[in-house]
């Protein structure tokens, strides 16, 4: 489960107490949000764990329960207070303010390190994500031996997976299967909907509520022929592993349903491709010798571009839509790659992202090569971007906007000083340098003693400790994103 404020305070190593909110634990923790401001809150997206030390209070104190008040209508996770920094401890009035506005108020230890508790909140968000992906994975190879039995295995074994109502109809709306029985209850709310959906084509969905329940409906296509709706109903709406989810099985019964059509000559319908690229088929598979007949031959390019999947693509070329994101993926033979990348500019109107050249095994590596590519040839304006431009290892990673945010908050001590340029390009220096006092002086061409007074300076501004190797490597690893954006 995400990071709770209740998770944080059993973690013995933050040192942290709750002095108001004991109701709140259970407040979900979406980040963690450093501020000295007297008002953070144009800043704030909401679901923050606000830290602070109260340092531009001592000198003009501001109204604390404005401030309180003003924090819990941003509906931010809670407020941490840094004691013995500039208070001895926390101010009675701030606590009085959160219980009053029903904010949580926890009191940080003078030894925990506020970036402590940022890499505490990221670590469980990272878990979370994991789990979570694994649970999806595990559910969608669950979902794909179903398909083995056909596409009422694959509508039942839906079902029990998100606990749902799940009804697979003909494209006149039918009642094909319904699991589970009850959920033929549904059909009578649905039919209205039918005619529009099949008008507007394959690649449009429909959302809708309906005695309580909230119901996605589906198309499945081969081609821009529909041949079937599936609806899915749950009570409280689908996060982003259950959409997953469903679209994998989307992809599953649109192959069920294509296969009749496969039988009668060559080709590859897209349910197929989205399948593959979903991994939800192993092309590698003993009996997928049929399959691999369609497939352009190996190495393969990936390619990722946004808006509805054109017309006529070159020969060779499979082409699908990416129900996440309305964009669109395709599959070629990386021989004569150059052609293909001209090809593929023509095709598409707007960036495209290709991947290298992959092997099946390495499909679904591709495809994140392919849209990270294509983020990036957004972000720079590029008509086609290929993924061997992007920044590798470690720091390409990193380069992401969740790490620039990261990289953003931890330097944003040095970033509120007035000398922040001199502050941050000493910091380089004496981390390029590991620490050696004369080689990062020569390098900034000042004196020691002026350097070991800003680096002094900068330990004073920076909640973590300099001598500390993981935080001096989150320091320089912060330094290098920035210099790559700027």
């Amino acid at each position: 489960m995400p990071p709770t404020l209740g998770s944080l305070l059993r973690t013995p190593r933050l040192r942290l107490r709750l002095l108001a909110g004991s109701d709140l634990l259970r407040r979900e923790v979406e980040w963690v949000a450093v501020s000295e401001l007297t008002d953070p809150t144009p800043y704030l997206a909401g679901g923050e764990l606000v830290l602070t030390t109260g340092v531009r209070w001592a000198d003009n104190p501001p109204d604390l329960r404005s401030y309180v008040r003003r924090l819990a209508q941003k509906n931010v996770a809670g407020l941490g207070f840094g004691v013995e920094v500039n208070f001895d401890r926390t101010p009675e009035e701030l606590r009085e303010a959160a219980e009053e506005f029903g904010l949580a108020l926890i009191e940080v230890a003078r030894e925990t390190p506020f970036i402590s508790i940022g890499k505490e909140v990221s670590r469980l968000l990272a878990q979370e994500e994991y789990e979570g992906l694994s649970r999806a994975f595990a559910a969608q190879r669950d979902l794909t031996r179903a398909a083995l039995d056909g596409s009422a295995a694959v509508v039942d074994r839906l079902a029990r997976e998100l606990d749902a109502r799940v009804l697979l109809l003909e494209p006149d709306g039918v009642v094909r299967h319904a699991s589970p029985a009850s959920a033929v209850d549904l059909a009578p709310d649905l039919v209205g909907e039918l005619p529009r959906l099949r008008g507007a084509g394959p690649k449009i969905g429909a959302s809708l509520v309906s005695g309580g329940a909230r119901i996605s409906l589906q198309p499945l296509a081969t081609g821009r022929r529909v041949r079937g709706f599936l609806a899915v109903a749950t009570r409280e709406g689908f996060g982003s592993d259950d959409r997953t989810l469903v679209n994998a099985a989307v992809s599953l019964l649109s192959l069920e349903l294509e296969r009749p059509a496969l039988a009668r000559g060559p080709g590859l319908g897209p349910g197929v491709l989205s399948a593959l690229l979903a991994g939800a088929l192993d092309p590698r598979h003993p009996g997928a010798e049929e399959l691999m007949a369609g497939l352009p031959a190996e190495p393969v390019l990936v390619a990722a571009a946004r808006g509805p999947v054109p017309d006529g693509p070159p020969d060779g070329v499979l082409v699908t839509t990416v129900a996440e994101t309305g964009g669109a993926l395709a599959l070629s033979s990386a021989a004569g790659s150059g052609h293909l990348a001209e090809a593929l500019g023509e095709l598409f109107d707007g960036p495209v992202g290709l991947s290298e050249p992959v092997g099946y095994a390495d499909l679904a590596v591709a495809r994140s090569q392919a849209e990270r590519a294509l983020a990036a040839a957004e972000e720079e304006g590029r008509a086609l971007l290929r993924s061997d431009e992007l920044p590798g290892g470690l720091f390409g990673l990193l380069d992401s906007p969740a790490g620039l945010r990261l990289a953003e908050d931890l330097l944003a001590p040095i970033d509120r000083q007035r000398n922040a340029a001199e502050l941050l390009a000493s910091l380089r220096a004496y981390l390029a340098a590991s620490g050696r006092w004369d080689a990062a002086a020569e390098r900034l061409g000042v004196h020691r003693h002026t350097l070991r007074y800003r680096m002094r300076r900068i330990r004073e501004l920076l909640p973590g400790d300099l001598d500390d190797p993981d935080h001096r490597t989150e320091l320089w690893a912060a330094l290098r994103l920035r210099e790559g954006r700027s």
